[in-house]
């Protein structure tokens, strides 16, 4: 199938230092686009790829799992620790539980962790029937633009496959055991008032991490696509922070051996 138009995954060849990004459930790389855009900009080098199943029409997300999703940023870590000296991950909501699990499992590979409103749990009673229910109805309402900001929206699917809604609750389980392993430096932002993803998941994932080096972010002024929202300049600056300080060659001028923001390949958009 064709994917959506600005669905496209995004890559950046730049400097040492690199950044891979992972979108959430139902959405694309559209939601994250500018938070790439601003680091590829800043001399990073980065990656956005559109997981399996996105993109493109929902049907399609309903015959994945999350294996799948995991595998395309396995995947685009490695490609990055190939090329890069070190590798930071982002991630939105499921994109934050992806992030989390690549930390776990790749440990001195991953610099670091920026999570915003990090999926860790499918709330509610109907959590509890997906097993049964998605072989009786196929999808449910769809989740996409919960955005305070007037005119900004996100690309992601009207509907939510249920056998696909089990899947993410099968991987919010996995990831939530293997939380302790998490050592490496994480910044978590998230939003005080979110309709998909409560701050609980944000205060589960904090608790259960055996990271030292953490920072918490409040954004007050977003809903849960906080990178398209009010606070996105924020994330972008705050993450761009937290790398710099973890990675001290970013920022550097070309005298100093670094490349500069802007130098080097163009970013590109490629579909899939």
């Amino acid at each position: 199938m064709p994917v959506l138009p600005g669905a496209e995954p995004y890559r950046h060849e730049g400097g040492e230092i690199g950044v891979l990004l992972c979108h959430g459930f139902t959405g694309c790389p559209q939601s994250l686009r500018p938070w790439a855009e601003y680091l590829a900009e800043r001399g990073l080098t980065v990656s956005l790829p559109l997981l399996p199943g996105h993109g493109t029409r929902w049907e399609d997300l309903s015959v994945t799992g999350w294996q799948d999703w995991y595998a395309e940023v396995d995947r685009a870590l490695r490609d990055l620790t190939d090329r890069c000296s070190q590798v930071f991950v982002a991630g939105l909501s499921m994109g934050g539980a992806l992030a989390l699990r690549l930390a776990a499992h790749h440990g001195d590979q991953v610099a670091g962790l920026v999570l915003v409103n990090p999926g860790n749990k499918v709330h509610g009673l109907a959590a509890h029937a997906l097993p049964v229910a998605r072989h009786v109805v196929r999808t449910v309402k769809g989740i996409r633009s919960d955005i305070a900001k007037e005119g900004s929206q996100e690309i992601g699917y009207d509907r939510v496959p249920l056998h696909a809604a089990h899947q993410l609750r099968r991987f919010f389980r996995g990831v939530d055991r293997e939380l302790p392993q998490v050592t490496q430096p994480v910044m978590v932002l998230h939003s005080v008032e979110d309709h998909v993803v409560p701050p609980a998941d944000s205060a589960r994932v904090l608790s259960r991490i055996s990271s030292t080096d953490v920072t918490e972010i409040l954004l007050e002024q977003s809903y849960h696509v906080a990178t398209l929202d009010h606070d996105a300049d924020r994330i972008f600056e705050e993450s761009y922070a937290f790398i710099g300080r973890l990675a001290p060659s970013v920022g550097k001028t070309p005298s100093e051996g670094v490349t500069s923001p802007g130098e080097g390949a163009e970013g590109t958009a490629s579909g899939g």
